[in-house]
């Protein structure tokens, strides 16, 4: 923004700060109003000149010689400056104001005031640009700085905030951790905190962990982390959706009678599973509400006939007879095979 604007701009009053607020103050007022007016947040008319002027005022009070100069200004505008016109010249009558001028440039008043003068067109007001290009080291063509500025700072945006990076880590968990759920320490930047991992998180399943990522820049957020979950086979047990699975060992006798078949769940209780009469391997059996908790699983046992390894004489017998009973059982068996 321009400098000859600063005379109708209260830059505290914008940022609702006081006149003698420091830096920290002036940078905090800054962040927390650019968080509520930003277009990215805030997407009325509004906001968006509302911002702008924030901006521009951060910009100003950021800078110490920019804020120097801006309080000059301000003081000088405000003070009941005197201008005398003249024949083809404009005087100003800076008397009242050379303590000001003093301290910003090392320059002394002298006991009879400063007398300053300023060209002019042809009469009348002296060209308000060349006082301020005088303040900023710029007093136009061909002049010199008379005051040994030499500085002239560009306008410079504020900088928008900026949503920090993401995080990747991973865990490791047994099967049981990741069928109830289970709550994990966690280290960020030498930090430590606890989180936790929902019941039912499956083998290579990724979880958000919002605002655990890289800090944010110029007050914006924090990025977030996510979490790869490795899960642990288990010899027993395995996830399908909700659902616990299992094999169910049961013997011929069992599986053609139907029996009651006592197990042990992933808690370690005992659990019965109904085996119906004429079960074959690889028919399911359910335990409603026993699988993953608060997901409406059940415990699935997948029937499994087996046989001795070693059966002897009699067993052979009973087994030929069993399946002469079965009349064409067999022959069915051979035509789906």
């Amino acid at each position: 923004m321009a400098e000859n604007e600063w005379l109708s701009k209260d830059f505290y009053k914008v940022l609702g700060v006081s006149k003698d607020a420091n830096e920290a103050d002036i940078t905090k007022a800054y962040r927390k109003l650019a968080r509520k007016y930003h277009p990215d947040l805030n997407k009325t008319k509004e906001a968006e000149e509302k911002f702008k002027d924030i901006s521009e005022a951060y910009d100003v009070l950021s800078n110490k010689e920019q804020r120097q100069k801006y309080d000059a200004i301000r003081q000088f505008g405000m003070g009941g400056a005197r201008f005398a016109g003249g024949s083809g010249q404009g005087g100003f009558d800076a008397s009242g104001f050379s303590d000001i001028f003093g301290s910003m440039f090392g320059g002394g008043a002298g006991n009879g005031g400063t007398h300053i003068r300023f060209s002019t067109s042809g009469g009348g007001q002296p060209n308000m640009d060349d006082i301020f290009s005088m303040f900023g080291g710029g007093a136009g063509a061909g002049s010199g700085t008379p005051f040994g500025g030499g500085y002239r700072s560009e306008y410079r945006e504020a900088p928008e905030p900026q949503q920090g990076a993401d995080r990747k880590s991973n865990i490791s968990l047994t099967f049981r951790q990741a069928v109830k759920g289970a709550t994990v320490s966690l280290r960020v930047d030498g930090k430590q905190f606890k989180t936790h991992v929902p019941a039912g998180v499956e083998d290579g399943q990724k979880i958000r962990i919002p605002g655990k990522g890289k800090p944010g820049l110029h007050g914006g957020k924090p990025g977030d982390m996510y979490l790869t979950v490795h899960v642990k086979a288990d010899p027993k047990f395995s996830l399908h959706g909700h659902d616990i699975v299992m094999d169910l060992p049961v013997s011929v006798g069992q599986a053609v009678c139907g029996a009651k078949v006592k197990a042990t769940d992933i808690d370690g209780n005992e659990v019965t599973f109904k085996v119906p009469a004429g079960s074959s391997s690889g028919t399911e059996i359910r335990i409603g509400g026993h699988g993953v908790p608060g997901r409406d699983g059940d415990l699935v046992g997948r029937v499994q006939i087996q046989v001795p390894a070693k059966p002897g004489l009699g067993i052979k017998h009973a087994a030929k007879e069993f399946d002469s009973a079965t009349g064409d059982f067999v022959d069915q068996l051979a035509e789906e095979r």
